[in-house]
């Protein structure tokens, strides 16, 4: 059977960590929690469980989960996000996998719990994510804010039954302000890609974004928390584009 470790950041999540620790304890042969220099009950909740706890100044979401990974002493790793928790069937499958490690990386799925209702449309659901994977043949990449585990060429990958379960927002205002801050994030490392943009591009983006998340994702469905969905992804697009144009415009000669 391989030995499997559980890596999670985290930053004032007194909230969320108990409840993500206590789901991966049936699994894990070491936890490392990496915190970024949190003021809260984080580092004493974290003191309740047998966990290596590393305070780290936030290096950026993929910097910060890579430095997670070359802290665990096992080379297959579950990572998780502090408001991420393992549901009882994937519990079970991830401890089959330990006996039987067939592939490089596993996928799951997600299911958002958005201010204390389970969403099953709006382009959140299934929102696959691999968070198991072989260290020697994978690690963290994508664009900041949105990192993703990218696995090397000639790697495979497979799904396993059972969620993830993510407490994402527990009020529609901690959904905007934190809508507020990714897209700053986001539209720096555009522009830094050399991403284009304008007025109209934003409003376009906003307005496709949420026809498609509304209408096509069946966000309807999801009922009012559905539609505040769709509407704060459609702000996010709009931001997102807009503060693109913002910069440009700052860092004109």
């Amino acid at each position: 059977m391989i030995k499997l470790s559980v890596a999670i950041i985290t930053f004032n999540e007194e909230l969320n960590i108990r409840r993500c620790l206590e789901s991966v304890l049936e699994v894990a042969d070491e936890i490392v929690v990496v915190d970024s220099l949190s003021t809260d009950n984080t580092r004493k909740i974290c003191d309740e469980f047998k966990v290596i706890f590393i305070e780290q100044k936030f290096l950026g979401h993929i910097g910060q989960k890579n430095f997670a990974l070359t802290k665990t002493t096992h080379n297959h790793v579950l990572s998780l996000d502090a408001d991420e928790s393992l549901n009882s069937m994937a519990i079970e499958s991830i401890k089959k996998v330990k006996e039987n490690w067939s592939a490089d990386g596993y996928f799951l799925n997600r299911l958002t719990n958005y201010c204390g209702k389970w969403i099953y449309h709006c382009g959140w659901y299934p929102d696959r994510k691999l968070r198991i994977l072989d260290k020697r043949k994978g690690k963290w990449g994508g664009a900041n804010p949105h990192d993703k585990i990218v696995m090397e060429e000639a790697t495979k990958s497979e799904r396993l039954a059972g969620k993830i379960l993510h407490y994402s927002y527990p009020t529609i205002q901690s959904h905007i302000e934190q809508t507020n801050k990714f897209t700053t994030i986001a539209a720096s490392e555009a522009y830094n890609r050399g991403v284009k943009s304008s007025l109209s591009k934003a409003y376009l983006r906003a307005f496709f974004k949420f026809i498609r998340d509304y209408f096509f994702k069946f966000g309807f469905l999801d009922g009012s928390a559905g539609a505040t969905i769709c509407y704060i992804n459609a702000l996010s697009a709009f931001l997102k584009y807009s503060k693109i144009v913002e910069l440009k415009n700052t860092t004109k000669d």
